[in-house]
Protein backbone atom coordinates (compact mmCIF):
# COMPACT_ATOMS: atom_id res chain seq x y z
CA UNK A 1 0.00 0.00 0.00
CA UNK A 2 1.35 3.41 -0.94
CA UNK A 3 -0.92 6.26 0.20
CA UNK A 4 -3.95 4.32 1.26
CA UNK A 5 -6.55 2.01 -0.14
CA UNK A 6 -7.99 1.93 -3.65
CA UNK A 7 -11.46 0.39 -3.63
CA UNK A 8 -12.70 -1.06 -6.92
CA UNK A 9 -16.27 0.08 -6.21
CA UNK A 10 -15.14 3.70 -6.00
CA UNK A 11 -13.25 3.38 -9.30
CA UNK A 12 -16.29 1.81 -10.95
CA UNK A 13 -18.43 4.69 -9.63
CA UNK A 14 -16.12 7.07 -11.49
CA UNK A 15 -16.41 5.01 -14.68
CA UNK A 16 -20.20 4.99 -14.47
CA UNK A 17 -20.25 8.77 -13.93
CA UNK A 18 -18.17 9.18 -17.08
CA UNK A 19 -20.58 7.07 -19.13
CA UNK A 20 -18.14 4.25 -19.80
CA UNK A 21 -19.82 1.47 -21.77
CA UNK A 22 -16.99 -1.07 -22.05
CA UNK A 23 -13.81 -2.01 -20.19
CA UNK A 24 -11.36 -3.82 -22.45
CA UNK A 25 -8.90 -5.61 -20.20
CA UNK A 26 -6.45 -8.40 -19.68
CA UNK A 27 -7.34 -9.69 -16.21
CA UNK A 28 -4.40 -10.43 -13.93
CA UNK A 29 -3.75 -11.11 -10.26
CA UNK A 30 -3.25 -7.42 -9.42
CA UNK A 31 -6.59 -6.37 -10.93
CA UNK A 32 -8.67 -9.37 -9.85
CA UNK A 33 -10.79 -7.41 -7.36
CA UNK A 34 -11.42 -4.67 -9.92
CA UNK A 35 -12.37 -7.26 -12.54
CA UNK A 36 -14.85 -8.89 -10.14
CA UNK A 37 -16.44 -5.50 -9.38
CA UNK A 38 -16.68 -4.60 -13.08
CA UNK A 39 -18.37 -7.88 -13.93
CA UNK A 40 -20.98 -7.07 -11.28
CA UNK A 41 -21.68 -3.61 -12.80
CA UNK A 42 -24.58 -3.97 -15.29
CA UNK A 43 -23.90 -0.73 -17.19
CA UNK A 44 -20.34 -1.65 -18.20
CA UNK A 45 -19.53 -4.55 -20.50
CA UNK A 46 -16.22 -6.25 -19.70
CA UNK A 47 -14.28 -7.45 -22.73
CA UNK A 48 -11.33 -9.66 -21.82
CA UNK A 49 -8.45 -9.89 -24.28
CA UNK A 50 -5.77 -12.54 -24.58
CA UNK A 51 -2.91 -10.05 -25.15
CA UNK A 52 -2.60 -6.39 -24.18
CA UNK A 53 -1.82 -5.49 -27.78
CA UNK A 54 -5.47 -6.22 -28.66
CA UNK A 55 -6.94 -3.73 -26.17
CA UNK A 56 -6.47 -0.48 -28.12
CA UNK A 57 -7.75 -1.84 -31.46
CA UNK A 58 -10.86 -3.29 -29.80
CA UNK A 59 -11.47 -0.02 -27.94
CA UNK A 60 -11.04 1.90 -31.21
CA UNK A 61 -13.67 -0.26 -32.88
CA UNK A 62 -16.07 0.32 -30.01
CA UNK A 63 -15.44 4.07 -30.18
CA UNK A 64 -16.11 4.12 -33.94
CA UNK A 65 -19.39 2.30 -33.19
CA UNK A 66 -20.42 5.13 -30.84
CA UNK A 67 -19.48 3.50 -27.55
CA UNK A 68 -17.33 4.92 -24.71
CA UNK A 69 -14.68 2.31 -23.90
CA UNK A 70 -11.67 2.38 -21.60
CA UNK A 71 -8.84 -0.12 -21.38
CA UNK A 72 -7.09 -1.63 -18.37
CA UNK A 73 -3.69 -3.24 -18.86
CA UNK A 74 -0.34 -3.38 -17.06
CA UNK A 75 2.62 -1.18 -17.94
CA UNK A 76 4.49 -4.07 -19.58
CA UNK A 77 1.41 -4.69 -21.72
CA UNK A 78 1.39 -1.05 -22.78
CA UNK A 79 4.86 -1.54 -24.22
CA UNK A 80 3.52 -4.43 -26.32
CA UNK A 81 0.74 -2.09 -27.43
CA UNK A 82 3.13 0.62 -28.60
CA UNK A 83 2.36 0.24 -32.29
CA UNK A 84 -1.40 0.33 -31.68
CA UNK A 85 -0.92 3.37 -29.43
CA UNK A 86 1.09 5.17 -32.10
CA UNK A 87 -0.61 4.08 -35.27
CA UNK A 88 -4.17 3.79 -34.08
CA UNK A 89 -4.98 5.69 -30.88
CA UNK A 90 -2.75 8.67 -31.60
CA UNK A 91 -3.15 8.32 -35.36
CA UNK A 92 -6.96 8.56 -35.40
CA UNK A 93 -7.24 11.06 -32.53
CA UNK A 94 -8.87 8.52 -30.22
CA UNK A 95 -9.97 10.10 -26.91
CA UNK A 96 -9.26 6.88 -25.01
CA UNK A 97 -8.70 6.71 -21.26
CA UNK A 98 -6.24 3.93 -20.47
CA UNK A 99 -5.96 2.51 -16.95
CA UNK A 100 -2.37 1.31 -16.74
CA UNK A 101 -1.18 -0.83 -13.84
CA UNK A 102 2.04 0.78 -12.59
CA UNK A 103 3.66 -2.55 -11.69
CA UNK A 104 6.84 -2.01 -9.68
CA UNK A 105 5.95 1.55 -8.66
CA UNK A 106 7.50 2.47 -5.29
CA UNK A 107 7.47 6.31 -5.13
CA UNK A 108 10.92 6.12 -3.50
CA UNK A 109 13.17 6.55 -6.52
CA UNK A 110 14.66 3.09 -5.97
CA UNK A 111 12.68 1.16 -8.54
CA UNK A 112 14.37 -2.10 -9.52
CA UNK A 113 11.54 -3.14 -11.86
CA UNK A 114 12.33 -1.78 -15.32
CA UNK A 115 8.62 -1.91 -16.23
CA UNK A 116 8.06 0.84 -13.66
CA UNK A 117 11.23 2.81 -14.39
CA UNK A 118 10.41 3.33 -18.05
CA UNK A 119 6.64 3.88 -17.87
CA UNK A 120 6.65 7.65 -17.51
CA UNK A 121 9.44 8.18 -20.08
CA UNK A 122 7.48 5.92 -22.46
CA UNK A 123 4.36 8.05 -22.04
CA UNK A 124 6.40 11.24 -22.49
CA UNK A 125 7.89 9.81 -25.69
CA UNK A 126 4.40 9.38 -27.17
CA UNK A 127 3.19 12.68 -25.63
CA UNK A 128 0.49 10.87 -23.68
CA UNK A 129 -0.76 12.84 -20.70
CA UNK A 130 -1.26 10.88 -17.50
CA UNK A 131 -2.57 11.05 -13.95
CA UNK A 132 -1.42 8.79 -11.10
CA UNK A 133 -3.93 7.20 -8.73
CA UNK A 134 -2.60 5.56 -5.56
CA UNK A 135 -5.68 5.63 -3.30
CA UNK A 136 -9.34 6.59 -3.13
CA UNK A 137 -8.16 10.13 -2.31
CA UNK A 138 -6.76 10.42 -5.85
CA UNK A 139 -9.94 9.47 -7.70
CA UNK A 140 -10.67 13.10 -8.54
CA UNK A 141 -8.03 12.58 -11.25
CA UNK A 142 -10.23 10.14 -13.16
CA UNK A 143 -12.67 12.80 -14.44
CA UNK A 144 -9.65 14.97 -15.26
CA UNK A 145 -8.32 12.19 -17.49
CA UNK A 146 -11.65 11.95 -19.33
CA UNK A 147 -11.80 15.74 -19.73
CA UNK A 148 -8.24 15.80 -21.07
CA UNK A 149 -8.94 12.98 -23.54
CA UNK A 150 -12.01 14.83 -24.85
CA UNK A 151 -10.21 18.20 -25.05
CA UNK A 152 -7.23 16.81 -26.95
CA UNK A 153 -8.85 13.90 -28.85
CA UNK A 154 -5.89 11.85 -27.70
CA UNK A 155 -5.32 8.90 -25.39
CA UNK A 156 -4.74 9.73 -21.72
CA UNK A 157 -3.41 7.34 -19.08
CA UNK A 158 -4.51 6.80 -15.49
CA UNK A 159 -1.58 5.10 -13.78
CA UNK A 160 -2.74 2.77 -11.04
CA UNK A 161 0.11 2.94 -8.52
CA UNK A 162 -1.24 0.38 -6.04
CA UNK A 163 -3.20 -2.85 -6.02
CA UNK A 164 -6.98 -2.72 -5.79
CA UNK A 165 -8.31 -3.58 -2.34
CA UNK A 166 -10.50 -6.58 -1.70
CA UNK A 167 -14.01 -5.36 -0.98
Amino acid sequence: MINGILHPAKVVEQLVRQGVTHMVTLPDSETRHMYDRLVAEPSIHVIPVSREGEAIPIAAGLWVAGQRPVISIQNAGLYESGDALRGLAIGIDLPLVMFIGYRGHTRHGDTPDSAARILEPFLHLWRVDYYTVESDDDLDRVPLAFERAEQTSQPVAVLIGTEYAKE
